[in-house]
């Protein structure tokens, strides 16, 4: 299974690249349809997507390099070679918050709102982006065998793919791509909840992702380590406190105060 998904001599495309690709224009096009139906903006929120993109690619680049600063130390140059894999989502995430906190400062918009708009494109483009995975043969589980993998239901070419080192492993980039697919259902599901209050959406986002995460690096024999722990485990944990915290945060007052759903022309700001 190639990498490489057109070469054209002077330069080469990669399948990653293309999923990443992907992730981002579907998952921005569903934040672009959310924002329409508010009446929200359109310059507001373009700009906040193309800039946090960026942001939270470096940031979860620098994630990455960073649990692993001893080879890239001796490979300095690699770490600009992001098709070969080696974006970490929770520093995406982490890098991609922080921007868009000042950037809604910046233009004093509710963050929580912005927040709740973003978290369903979020999941989508990451359940997309996963299948990146998948052709640089990376975020794989642990050994196991043919049969099994076929007892799963699992089609033959991603079986085929999931041959590494000489064995089979379990997808784990299929395990969660099918977990935030379900999310990105999930959170479109909650989103139609009459009595939503802004920014508890955001804290289902990191509930479900986190906690389907949680269990999914578990079976994972690649994981960012932080001495004996799963470093995505971790960060899990702590984004599942977060995100209770904000459900639960943000259901004070009555039913009916700080809805989601009070979407009139530039509400999105104070």
């Amino acid at each position: 299974m190639s990498r490489i998904a057109l070469d054209l001599g002077f330069i080469q495309i990669y399948w990653y690249s293309i999923f990443i690709f992907l992730g981002v224009l579907f998952g921005g096009m569903v934040v672009l349809r959310e924002c329409r139906k508010q009446n929200i903006n359109e310059d507001f929120i373009i700009n906040l997507i193309f800039y946090t993109v960026i942001f939270g690619l470096i940031g979860a680049r620098l994630y990455y390099v960073g649990f692993n600063f001893e080879y890239y130390q001796k490979y300095p140059l690699e770490i600009f070679e992001v098709w070969n894999g080696g974006l970490a989502i929770h520093g995406g995430i982490i890098a991609g918050t922080l921007f868009v906190a000042l950037y809604c400062k910046k233009y004093n918009a509710k963050l929580f709102k912005v927040l709740d708009i973003i978290v369903v494109g979020l999941i989508l483009g990451q359940a997309i982006g996963r299948w990146g995975n998948f052709f640089n043969q990376e975020a794989y589980g642990a050994v196991t065998s043919l049969e099994k993998l076929q007892s799963l239901g699992i089609p033959s070419q991603i079986i085929d793919g999931m041959f590494i080192q000489g064995a089979y492993r379990h997808p784990a980039f299929l395990y969660e791509s099918i977990w935030c697919g379900a999310g990105f259902i999930a959170l479109l599901m909650v989103r139609h909840y009459k009595y939503l209050k802004t920014g508890q959406l955001s804290g289902v986002y990191l509930v479900w992702y986190s906690f389907g995460r949680f269990f999914i690096e578990g079976t994972r024999t690649d994981s960012l380590m932080l001495g004996p722990f799963r470093m995505a485990q971790v960060v899990s944990l702590i984004l599942i406190v977060i995100g209770v915290l904000m459900i639960l945060f943000c259901k004070k007052g009555t039913r009916f105060d700080n809805l989601y759903k009070d979407a009139e022309k530039e509400e999105i700001f104070f």
